[in-house]
């Protein structure tokens, strides 16, 4: 009987501890600290000065600018941390850490990978239906080589959106380019940062996507250049 009992309480603290354990490791993993920001930044300069490269992982050249230079902490620990963040991939996190301005002053930045995973499960059921019709079922043309997908007849109950990293209240439109590839508008996002930091209406015409990496942690992946035009956000390639 004392067996028993002995066994069913750890059992019990078991349980107990893997429903409040994981709530709270879960909690870490997703918030985006800003001391963790600044802790493998500092480490990113130190292991600069001391190498004179980067800690980052190759990708091909002609990839995107905010997904080309993934932190490569393998390369950071454990010289310069003990550890890779809480929040990041490589710790069951949903953060992808990057650097944006390489080769001027290299800064840390975040990929929000939920945003990556829903892209990926929208790019699958593409190929599904391509497979099938050899074309991508198009509903309407938006812009210069931008075009909005007829999601009914991918699957889709509803239109799959984003939850913006930017703003917390933001559902982000997904486009179609003509190259095949997903665009996430940030239109949203710009319209709302260009007012709150009072961006100037009378500077040159400039992509401001940048505008949103210069004020947040976090890197619009997935983009191409938007910027505003008579009181508008457009792509810059229209």
């Amino acid at each position: 009987m004392t067996y028993f009992r002995l066994g069913f309480l750890v059992v019990v603290i078991t349980l107990l501890t893997g429903c409040l354990y994981p709530d709270e490791e879960r909690r870490q993993n997703q918030a985006p600290y800003e001391d963790q920001l600044q802790s493998v930044q500092a480490a990113v300069v130190q292991y600069q000065e001391n190498t004179g490269v980067l800690p980052i992982k190759t990708r091909d050249a002609d990839t995107p600018i905010f997904r080309k230079y993934p932190i490569n902490f393998s390369q950071l620990i454990p010289a310069y941390l003990q550890q890779p963040p809480g929040n990041s991939f490589e710790s069951g996190g949903q953060y992808q850490y990057v650097l944006v301005t390489p080769e001027d002053t290299p800064e840390v930045k975040l990929i929000d990978l939920n945003t990556v995973r829903i892209i990926q499960d929208l790019e699958r059921k593409i190929f599904q239906y391509r497979s099938q019709n050899d074309y991508a079922p198009i509903k309407e043309v938006v812009g210069s080589e931008l075009l909005k997908l007829d999601f009914d007849a991918l699957g889709y109950d509803e239109e799959p959106l984003v939850d913006s990293p930017f703003h917390p209240n933001h559902k982000l439109p997904l486009l179609f380019q003509t190259d095949g590839s997903i665009v996430i508008d940030y239109s949203l996002d710009i319209q709302h940062y260009a007012e709150e930091y009072e961006w100037d209406n009378e500077q040159e015409k400039e992509d401001l996507l940048w505008l949103l990496v210069e004020e947040s942690p976090f890197v619009p992946v997935y983009s191409i250049p938007q910027t505003i035009e008579n009181g508008e956000v457009i792509f810059m390639n229209e």
